[in-house]
């Protein structure tokens, strides 16, 4: 008994897997990015944010060291698309947000020659406004293969 009570402490102290990170009202699914080629000088993440609670909140920042985060959103205008940079997302009470490809996303600058590679976790902390700061990891994937399934969003 001794032996799983401290298992299940030791799990429960880890960051939280990409299949679902949850603090105070906020749910985070499904995180996951794509595998880079060496060369390549970032890499996207994608996610869904769930709000649970009555209480509008906002995603302020994403932090991953020792890479630059920032959150870009794809719009296309003339036919043309392009990477806007955000510098918040809200996060409407008992709203859900994805970011997918094509859309809202999180860009990871600055890999350096060091890529990201399939069954990877890139370990990230999203800060909330009101909800705090979030640890997700975001498990690296082949280019081909299906995006993580969305337990629990509902959306």
């Amino acid at each position: 008994m001794l032996r799983r009570l401290s298992l299940a402490f030791v799990v429960l102290a880890a960051p939280l897997s990409a299949e679902m990170a949850h603090h105070g009202d906020i749910m985070v699914t499904g995180a996951y990015a794509y595998e880079t080629p060496k060369s390549a000088p970032s890499g996207a993440g994608y996610l869904t944010v769930m709000n649970m609670g009555d209480t509008d909140d906002v995603l302020l920042a994403v932090k991953s060291d020792p890479m630059q985060v920032m959150m870009h959103e794809t719009v296309e205008e003339n036919g043309v698309a392009r990477m806007v940079h955000k510098m918040s997302v809200p996060i409407a009470a008992g709203d859900t947000v994805s970011f997918e490809p094509g859309g809202l996303h999180i860009m990871f600058m600055g890999l350096n020659g060091d890529p990201f590679e399939e069954g990877e976790a890139v370990p990230a902390t999203l800060v909330f406004e009101k909800a705090g700061e979030v640890v997700v990891d975001f498990t690296v994937i082949n280019r081909r293969a299906e995006p993580p399934m969305d337990h629990g969003a509902g959306h």
